[in-house]
C-alpha cells in the first residue's frame, strides 16, 4: 500500500459559510476532526493551494488538497487468528466472522479481536484508519464483513454504507409467530438507564430501518431474513424487540424463550440455553471500489443455528 496520502477536493457550494474544519470533517470524513486540524494547521491540508486556519471561512468551489504521510493509526498487535477470509483482492477483504469474535479493541477486549488478526494477515492495514473496518457486527453475531485495505476503498465502502447502496442480509430467528413480510422503522438510540443496551426512542434517536421476510415459521419461532436499509448498533435486535419477536437466545433484548406445547426436552434445553443472539450476516453486496462491479457474497448459516433449526424441524413434524 502507498503510505502518502494524496487527495484533492472541490468544496462545495452548499458549504459557503462553513469552517474550514467543519468542511473538511465531512469531505474527509475517515479522519478525525482533532487530526485534520492538525493537518491544516501543520500545512499538509492546504486551501486552494495555501496554508490556512481551521476557523477560515469557505465560499464554496475552492480546492481542498491533503498531503500526508501515512502513520500507524494505534497502538494495537497484530496476533494470529484463524479467520475465515472468502474473497481478497488489492482492494478489500471480505470475511465470514464467528460468533464470539470481538471485531475491535475496547475496554475489556484489548486484543484477540479481528482488528488484531487482521493485523498480523496484513501488516500493511495498521496504516489504514480502524484497520480498515468499515462496520461492525456484535460480538456473538456471525457472519459477512467488508475490510477496505486502501484509503480510497475506504472512502468509497463508507460513503456507500452512508448512500445505502451496500446490501446486507441477516439470517434471525426470533421469538414467536409471524405470518407475513414488514417493515420496521423506529429511531434508536442509547438507552436512558441501561447505557450497554439500546433503545427505540421518541426523542433523540437516530433513523433506522429494518425489513424482514419470512422464510420458515416454527409452532413458537419464526425464522426472518432481515435486510438493513440503515446500520445502527444492535438495530435487529432492538427493532425485532420492540414489535415483540425478540431474537433467540439475545441475553440484552430476549427475555424469557417461547416454548412449543410439548416441545421435548432436548429442544426445550436447546431454546433455554442457546448462548447468544440467534443472528448472521448471511449475505452482502456492494460495488467494487475500484472497478465498480457489482460484488456478491453468501455465508452458510453456523453449525450452533443450524443445529437448533433442525430440532424446531423435527418439532414440526412429531
Amino acid at each position: 500500500m502507498n503510505d502518502h496520502l494524496k487527495l484533492d477536493i472541490e468544496v462545495p457550494a452548499n458549504m459557503a459559510g462553513r469552517r474550514l474544519d467543519q468542511a473538511a470533517a465531512e469531505l474527509i470524513p475517515d479522519y478525525s476532526r482533532a487530526r485534520l486540524q492538525s493537518w491544516i494547521k501543520g500545512g499538509q491540508l492546504t486551501l486552494n493551494g495555501a496554508t490556512a486556519k481551521p476557523k477560515d471561512k469557505l465560499f464554496g468551489g475552492e480546492q481542498l488538497s491533503l498531503r500526508a504521510e501515512l502513520e500507524v493509526q494505534g497502538s494495537w498487535i497484530a496476533q494470529p487468528l484463524d479467520l475465515e477470509i472468502l474473497y481478497e483482492d488489492e482492494s478489500l477483504i471480505v470475511v465470514n466472522k464467528p460468533a464470539g469474535l470481538v471485531v475491535h479493541p475496547a475496554a475489556g477486549n484489548p486484543d484477540g479481536t479481528l482488528l488484531n488478526g487482521l493485523l498480523h494477515h496484513c501488516p500493511s492495514q495498521e496504516k489504514i484508519p480502524r484497520a480498515g473496518i468499515v462496520h461492525r457486527l456484535d460480538k456473538d453475531t456471525s457472519g459477512l464483513m467488508v475490510v477496505a485495505k486502501t484509503l480510497p476503498a475506504q472512502v468509497h465502502l463508507v460513503d456507500q454504507l452512508k448512500q445505502r447502496t451496500v446490501s446486507r442480509q441477516y439470517d434471525a430467528l426470533v421469538q414467536g409467530y409471524i405470518t407475513k413480510a414488514g417493515r420496521v422503522e423506529a429511531p434508536i438510540g442509547r438507552h436512558r438507564q441501561n447505557r450497554l443496551k439500546m433503545a427505540v426512542l421518541d426523542f433523540g434517536g437516530k433513523e433506522a430501518i429494518t425489513h424482514y421476510q419470512v422464510r420458515q415459521r416454527y409452532r413458537a419461532q419464526t425464522l426472518l431474513r432481515c435486510k438493513l436499509e440503515t446500520g445502527r448498533t444492535h438495530q435487529i435486535r432492538v427493532h425485532m424487540a420492540h414489535i415483540r419477536h425478540p431474537l433467540v437466545g439475545d441475553p440484552l433484548y430476549g427475555g424469557r424463550a417461547k416454548l412449543p406445547a410439548e416441545a421435548t426436552g432436548e429442544l426445550i434445553q436447546a431454546l433455554q440455553s442457546f448462548p447468544r443472539q440467534a443472528l448472521h450476516a448471511a449475505e452482502l453486496a456492494l460495488i467494487h471500489p475500484s472497478s465498480g462491479e457489482k460484488m456478491h457474497w453468501c455465508a452458510p448459516m453456523p453449525a450452533d443455528m443450524l443445529a437448533l433449526l433442525d430440532l424446531l424441524d423435527r418439532d414440526q413434524v412429531e
